[in-house]
C-alpha cells in the first residue's frame, strides 16, 4: 500500500492533531542519549501504566475538547519492548476519547535488537501502520561505540521483517562519527536507501550534556567532525539523498515524495498535539488558549502522581501571541516549505523586519516563496538557530 501524497501545507489550512505517548524504558541507555529513557531491571508493570495512560488521555481530553486525530506516534525510549496488547489498549484508549479515522499515520519506534516477529505482527494487527527503526549505523565497528545492542545483521533482518509487515519504515543514522569520511558516509547511506526505505532520519552527533559522551569528550578522549567537517557532512547528505530520491523535507528527514512523516510535520507546521506518558510535552488549544504542556519525566513518580492527581502535568502553561510566533517560526523554518507569513504575522502582529531579512537573503540564507512563506536556503539550514533569533528579534 502507497502513502497518500502530502504536499505543502496551504495558507490557513488546519496542520493536524497529533497523539504522542511515551514509553520511556530501554534494554539500555545509549552514551548518546540524553532522552527521557531508563532502564529497570524488573518486568514494567505494563497493565498499571496502561491505566494510568488512560487516565492521562483524560486529562489531555478535557483540555483539548472534542478533536479529530489526525496521527498517532509511539515513542521512547523502546516502544517495541511493549507487548502488542498494550499498544492495543493504548490506541483504543485514544479512539475512545477522540474521534480516529480509519487509516491515519500510527507509527511506533522501534530498536532491532527488540524486534520479534509476531510481536511486529501484532502492533500490526492493533492497528500500527508505520514503524521507525533506531537502526543508527550500518557498521558492527560504529554500532559497538555508540552503545547499541545489535549487529548489521541483526538491524537487516528487522529492516526486512519490517518492510514485510508494515506499509511504511523509516529508519534513524548518526553521522559525523569520530574519523568518519564523506566517501565513507556516501556508500552506507547508498546502502540505507537500496533496502527500500521510503523514509530516513539523519541526525549528525551531538554531545550532550550529562551523556558519557559529554565526559569523554570533554575530557579530550572522544573526538568528533569540527564545524567544518559537520557541515561537508551535512551538504554530502542533502546532496546524496537528493540524487537518490530521498530529498529533505526537514532538516533532519528525508523522504521519497509522499512518505513524509505526517505526525512530525504537525508539530512543524506548529500543529497541536497531546502528550502523553513521562516526560511527554504537548501544545493544546483550549479555548481561545494555547497551552505548552509537560509531564513529569521519572516513570514511577509519574505513575504516582497520575494515581493519585489523574495526570502528570507538572507544566500547563498558557503561551503569549508573541511566544506562539516564536515557535511557529523555530519549527516551521527547519521546513523546506518554510513558514507561512500571514499565520506569523497574525500571532505576531507585525511583518517581518525588512532590514533584517533583505540582510538574511542578501546572504543566502532565507528566501521568500512568493508573498506567502519564508523560508531557509541550504546554506541558512547549517545556521538555522541563528536565522531563527535574527529574524524573531
Amino acid at each position: 500500500m502507497q502513502p497518500a501524497r502530502i504536499s505543502a501545507l496551504s495558507d490557513g489550512q488546519d496542520p493536524g492533531f497529533g497523539v504522542y505517548l511515551h514509553w520511556p524504558f530501554c534494554a539500555a541507555k545509549c552514551p548518546y542519549c540524553d532522552f527521557n529513557s531508563h532502564v529497570r531491571h524488573q518486568p514494567v508493570d505494563q497493565a498499571r501504566f496502561i491505566s494510568a495512560f488512560l487516565k492521562e488521555m483524560d486529562a489531555a481530553f478535557a483540555l483539548s475538547g472534542p478533536r479529530t486525530v489526525t496521527s498517532i506516534f509511539i515513542g521512547g525510549g523502546t516502544p517495541s519492548l511493549m507487548a502488542p496488547e498494550t499498544v492495543g489498549a493504548l490506541l483504543d484508549g485514544i479512539a475512545a476519547r477522540w474521534s480516529v479515522r480509519d487509516g491515519i499515520e500510527v507509527t511506533i519506534e522501534a530498536n532491532p535488537s527488540s524486534v520479534e516477529a509476531d510481536r511486529f505482527r501484532g502492533y500490526r494487527a492493533a492497528g500500527v501502520n508505520r514503524v521507525s527503526m533506531g537502526v543508527q549505523a550500518l557498521n558492527d565497528r560504529d554500532l559497538k561505540f555508540l552503545g547499541r545492542l545489535h549487529n548489521v545483521e541483526e538491524a537487516l533482518t528487522a529492516i526486512r521483517l519490517a518492510r514485510e509487515i508494515f506499509p511504511r519504515m523509516s529508519f534513524d543514522l548518526i553521522y559525523a562519527r569520530p574519523g568518519q569520511t564523506v566517501e565513507e558516509w556516501d556508500a552506507e547511506l547508498k546502502q540505507a536507501i537500496s533496502y527500500a526505505v521510503d523514509h530516513l532520519s539523519l541526525y549528525q552527533l551531538t554531545i550532550e550534556e550529562g551523556t558519557p559522551f559529554f565526559g569523554l569528550h570533554k575530557a579530550g578522549k572522544l573526538l568528533v567532525p569540527d564545524g567544518e567537517q559537520s557541515a561537508i557532512l551535512y551538504e554530502a547528505t542533502q546532496e546524496i539523498t537528493a540524487r537518490e530520491g530521498m530529498p529533505a523535507y526537514e532538516v533532519s528527514n528525508h523522504a521519497r515524495p509522499g512518505a513524509e512523516s505526517r505526525h512530525n510535520l504537525t508539530y512543524w507546521r506548529y500543529g497541536d498535539y497531546a502528550g502523553i506518558g513521562p516526560g511527554a510535552h504537548g501544545r493544546l488549544t483550549s479555548g481561545h488558549r494555547k497551552l505548552a504542556t509537560a509531564t513529569e519525566r521519572h516513570p514511577e513518580t509519574w505513575l504516582q502522581a497520575v494515581e493519585r492527581d489523574g495526570h502528570g502535568m507538572i507544566e500547563i502553561e498558557p503561551l503569549g501571541l508573541e511566544e506562539q510566533a516564536d515557535e511557529l517560526l523555530l519549527m516551521g523554518l527547519r521546513l523546506k516549505e518554510g513558514v507561512d507569513l500571514a499565520r506569523w504575522q497574525a500571532l505576531s502582529g507585525r511583518e517581518p523586519d525588512p532590514v533584517r531579512e533583505q540582510d538574511l537573503i542578501d546572504h543566502g540564507f532565507i528566501e521568500r516563496i512568493g508573498n506567502s512563506r519564508l523560508r531557509c536556503t541550504p546554506q541558512g539550514m547549517l545556521i538555522l538557530d541563528a536565522v531563527v533569533a535574527d529574524l524573531a528579534c
